[in-house]
This record gives structure tokens, C-alpha cells and sequence, in this order.
């Protein structure tokens, strides 16, 4: 019986963080027994914004050695930078063809990250199509989204959709995989934010490669709210987010927690949570510096990841072409 396909991707920017382990890297690491699984690292969205090339082709190779670091297994698991596909692209233009205007112009993302801007680059503009694209061009059944890129999963829906009703069937319906825990972590400085790898403050994140020190400081200058007793609600987000760390990272319920913490301090939370993801993210770190300076051993993964990429890239393509009337060469 054939595995599901799952797919997902990070843009590599910023610097990945607890949040992009809880909320994706852990669940990949879980799921690639389950599901036939291909994780990229998609450098093509990466260009929407401002890059120096060297950095990104850095990071990209960074990012890569994270993911294997977190426990994606390369012999169960396609990894593969985005970029070394290039009917990504191609596919791109063809649902290009399909989507409207207007489509885009709702999009909620495209607000935010276009608002007080002078100069919006198109490629902004039309990121949701090349997020279709990656998803269809390898039949995924299942993608992990967070709340954020919902209306994304939609958009390729409704293209797969639209072109399977125009040209005959061709592509999957893809589901979206919503992780129960883990989805939305928050900042550590603005409880009220998503935590972003992308944040200009590191004070507001756990980077997956933060030194033991780092961590500390960071957790124990953390925002836990006014008050003492330590208690998840709405009314302390602050203190609340710490607490969902906790119980991401230990697997133990939130009450459970906080029993444990009965009329105990702020100060003995932190210290047990600090001590939490140090252990957490320690082996993360080890393997990565072992494997970050073993450019033959990245390369041979990432060739043979856009191998197996290709080859299933060409076959969605191929029937893409003939349907919509190119000539086959």
C-alpha cells in the first residue's frame, strides 16, 4: 500500500527557533515513518525580500544540517532546496495563468508584509501561487500549516481544483495537517506575537542554536505578567507561553504543571524550564557541528534529495504540459 505524501518547507531566513521545532521540525521528524515525506528548503521564496547571496546560500546549507540535526532522516526523507527544481518555477507560471487578480489581493499575509512599504516587489505579491505550486507539483495529501498560512493551503486548493475541472483530473486535493501541539509559540518579549525566526530581536527567541548561556538569559528576562502564582490563562500570556514551552518540550499537561508549581516562585519555573530545553536542544547542537563543515556529506544529501525531487517534479509536469496543449520535445 502506498505511504501518503506529505510535504512542507521553511524559507531560509532568520534563524530557526524553538518555534519552527515545535511547531514543525519535531512533528517532521515524527511523521516521516508514517508518510512519504519530502522537506524542503525553499531559498525561491527566500528572494521576496532582500538577500546578500552568500548569506543565503550560507544559511540554506545551515538550515539543511538543522533539519537533519532535529531528526529528519535523509534515508527516509526527501530533502531538497527548492531551487535545484526548476519546474517549481515552471509549474508556477502555469497556475499563474489560472489565478485571479483578486485572489491575491485578499490575501491576509500580503497585507501585513506589504504595509508601509514603498516598493512592492510582485514576487511578494504572487508568493501564495509558488506555495501552490510547491505543494501540487508533488501530489501532496497532507501539509502542515500553521494559522498563518491557512489561506495559503486554500489558494492551492482552489487552483487544483480549478485546473483539474478545466483540463480532466491531475492534481490531489491536499489536506491540511494541523499539529495539536506545538503550532503557536509565542514571543518572548510579546506574548501576543508568534514567535519568528525572522525577528530583528533574538531577545524575542530560542534559536535552535543558542549556547546554554544564551538560553538562560534569554528564559529568565522572558515576560511572565504581573503576579505570582503560576497559572495558565488568558489573562497572563506572558506566563502562559513559558508554560506551553514546557509542556511541548516534557509532554506534560498544562495542570500537571501546574500542581507541580504550587506556591513556588517565578525563579524555580524558569530554572527547571531553562533546564527543559537545554536539554532539548543540546544533542540538536552537537550533531549540527558535526555535520555543518562536511560540505560532501551536505552536498551528496542535497543531490540526491533533488534527485528523487525531480524525478517526481517531471512527472506532474509532464501531464501539466500535455493538458494544457505545449508540445512535448
Amino acid at each position: 500500500m502506498n505511504k501518503k505524501i506529505i510535504l512542507s518547507g521553511i524559507q531560509p531566513s532568520g534563524n530557526l527557533c524553538i518555534g519552527n521545532y515545535l511547531g514543525a521540525l519535531r512533528n517532521w521528524k515524527e511523521l516521516q515513518d508514517q508518510y512519504e515525506s519530502i522537506f524542503l528548503v525553499v531559498d525561491m521564496h527566500a528572494l521576496t525580500v532582500e538577500q546578500i547571496p552568500s548569506d543565503l546560500r550560507q544559511r540554506c546549507l545551515s538550515f539543511v544540517a538543522q533539519y537533519i540535526a532535529c531528526g529528519i532522516n535523509p534515508e527516509k526523507s526527501i530533502i531538497a532546496i527548492q531551487s535545484h527544481i526548476h519546474e517549481h518555477a515552471e509549474l508556477m507560471w502555469i497556475l499563474n495563468s489560472i489565478c485571479y487578480l483578486g485572489e491575491l489581493n485578499r490575501m491576509t499575509q500580503f497585507k501585513d508584509k506589504s504595509k508601509n512599504k514603498k516598493n512592492i516587489n510582485v514576487g511578494l505579491f504572487t508568493y501564495p501561487v509558488l506555495m501552490a505550486s510547491d505543494i501540487l507539483l508533488y501530489q501532496a495529501d497532507l501539509v502542515p500549516v500553521g494559522a498563518d498560512q491557512k489561506q495559503h493551503l486554500e489558494l492551492s486548493r482552489d487552483l487544483a481544483n480549478r485546473f483539474n475541472n478545466k483540463y480532466s483530473d491531475t492534481f490531489n486535493i491536499p489536506e491540511p495537517f494541523i499539529p495539536k501541539i506545538g503550532s503557536r509559540i509565542m514571543s518572548l518579549q510579546d506574548p501576543l506575537k508568534k514567535m519568528s525566526k525572522s525577528d530583528e530581536n533574538l531577545n524575542n527567541i530560542v534559536a535552535l542554536l543558542d549556547s546554554n548561556d544564551i538560553i538562560k538569559k534569554k528564559i529568565n528576562r522572558a515576560i511572565t505578567d504581573s503576579g505570582s502564582e503560576i497559572k495558565y490563562s488568558k489573562d497572563k500570556p506572558g506566563l502562559s507561553n513559558l508554560i506551553d514551552i514546557y509542556s511541548c518540550l516534557s509532554r506534560e499537561e498544562v495542570k500537571t504543571i501546574e500542581q507541580k508549581y504550587r506556591g513556588k516562585m517565578y525563579s524555580h519555573f524558569k530554572n527547571d524550564l531553562i533546564e527543559i530545553i537545554i536539554t532539548c536542544l543540546d544533542p540538536i547542537r552537537e550533531k549540527y557541528d558535526k555535520i555543518i563543515n562536511d560540505k560532501d556529506y551536505l552536498n551528496k544529501i542535497l543531490r540526491e534529495g533533488s534527485e528523487k525531487a525531480s524525478f517526481k517534479a517531471r512527472k506532474t509536469i509532464s501531464k501539466v504540459y500535455r493538458k494544457v496543449g505545449f508540445i512535448k520535445k
